[in-house]
């Protein structure tokens, strides 16, 4: 049986070394990023030498978002072991939030200038009625929907990407944490909900323009007078701060005695509950921490993508995301960011036209219609032959002898990092 009493005792150690100390991989991947950003800043178009081209930039301001979401996710699969396949859920809400206060404000602004050459002065009754009938009109109504009551309200929307992914969270959470739903049935009730969520927001009567979506969120309203490449690189910053917060929030949250604990929970829930740990209330912590962090980084995403619809909730955008982190490495932060960079740029590259064509003779390969083929059997290579994913690879180069007792895996899963976690400091 799996013993997590030792992990639990090596956090007072970690505690006393300190956090920094503990996790020099912090400071290295914040050092990378930093470099990463600083060298995309220089070579973009904003700063004159067009090395780098907008589009490209906004690119990479949608990755690191991605990687964003992708250590919310390694963090509450590869380190408390729930799978959740509804996370991108989250991701999508974020996006819807800020998308209305952005669509609202850009729509407002077209609006008052197009009833600025009337005769007489419209009336807020009359501009916020050309506002609904610009909006909601390709849905067939010209009535603001009451879900968008607080939409020209920029604090309150952000409030609200806050709000709305960490409430239904809790509450999901609670629901099924409580029941002491685990395994695949809990992974099936995540898919379940966001299955549910992306239905409601195809219909019409959602208030979110069906399956239509939002769109036009690039146009940041205020910041018209900058232009994209600015804009973009702004974005790519706001990115990269967001990326880098939240790694130190994850690397924190999985240290010390809260990390110990949640490692136990991914090895033997049942034992950390005997030692008098309150399980559910760790699980649904980390949960509504990681959800969220994915309602920001959909927050800086969408803006940066232009458009959100409800295929970007679909089932299938959150396997993608667990797709990302085994393929980097799940139980490790800087492995989920290497697999959602990795799979990101990949895509864009292969389904963007970047990849030739493969012509062999009786059969053309286009990649734009077998990249997922190769995204699949990407999946399924790593699964059955390096479970550890791509950051296994810093194994080769970090390695350090362990004590003979405390040889091999503290738990039965081989997919995530017990034995750097069983070293002796």
């Amino acid at each position: 049986m799996t013993d997590v009493t030792e992990p639990l005792a090596r956090a007072s150690a970690t505690r006393r070394k300190g956090f920094i100390a503990s996790n020099p991989s912090v400071l290295w991947f914040l050092l990378c990023l930093a470099l990463f950003t600083l060298g995309v800043t220089l070579l973009s178009e904003a700063a004159g030498s067009g090395a780098i081209s907008t589009s490209f930039v906004k690119v990479l301001g949608k990755t690191l978002c991605l990687c964003l979401v992708a250590v919310a996710m390694d963090v509450v699969w590869g380190y408390c072991g729930i799978l959740s396949l509804g996370h991108m859920a989250f991701f999508g809400l974020g996006g819807y939030a800020i998308g209305m206060w952005l669509m609202y404000e850009r729509t407002k602004s077209i609006v008052v200038e197009s009833l600025a050459g009337q005769p007489l002065p419209a009336t807020p009754e009359e501009v916020r009625e050309a506002i609904g009938t610009q909006i909601f009109g390709v849905v067939g109504s010209a009535e603001i929907p009451p879900i968008w009551y607080f939409a020209d309200s920029l604090f309150l929307q952000l409030l609200l990407v806050v709000l709305v992914p960490g409430v239904l969270a809790l509450i999901f959470g609670w629901l099924a944490f409580r029941s002491r739903v685990t395994g695949v049935y809990l992974s099936i009730l995540t898919q379940a909900m966001t299955l549910a969520l992306s239905l409601y927001l195809f219909q019409n009567e959602s208030g979110l323009r069906g399956n239509n979506g939002l769109s036009g969120l690039q146009n940041i309203p205020g910041l018209e007078d900058l232009g994209q490449a600015r804009v973009s690189i702004l974005f790519l910053w706001a990115s990269a701060l967001a990326l880098g917060a939240g790694y130190v929030l994850f690397a924190w949250i999985v240290s010390g005695k809260m990390g110990s604990v949640i490692r136990g929970i991914r090895d033997n829930e049942s034992r950390v509950r005997f030692l008098g740990y309150h399980v559910e209330s760790f699980k649904l912590f980390v949960f509504t921490v990681t959800a969220i962090v994915a309602g920001i980084a959909g927050a800086l995403y969408y803006p940066q993508a232009g458009i959100i619809n409800p295929n970007e909730i679909a089932p299938i955008a959150s396997i993608y995301l667990a797709v990302w982190v085994a393929i980097g490495g799940r139980g490790r932060l800087y492995g989920a960011v290497i697999g959602a960079a990795l799979v990101s740029l990949l895509s864009s590259w292969f389904t963007g036209g970047g990849a030739p064509d493969v012509n062999l003779g009786f059969y053309t390969i286009e990649w734009t219609n077998w990249w997922t083929v190769l995204l699949g059997f990407s999946f399924v290579a790593v699964t059955l032959f390096a479970p550890k994913g791509i950051g296994g690879l810093f194994d080769l180069f970090g390695w350090r002898p362990v004590k003979a007792d405390r040889q091999g895996d503290y738990g039965p899963d081989k997919g995530a990092w017990r034995r750097q976690e069983g070293e002796e400091e």
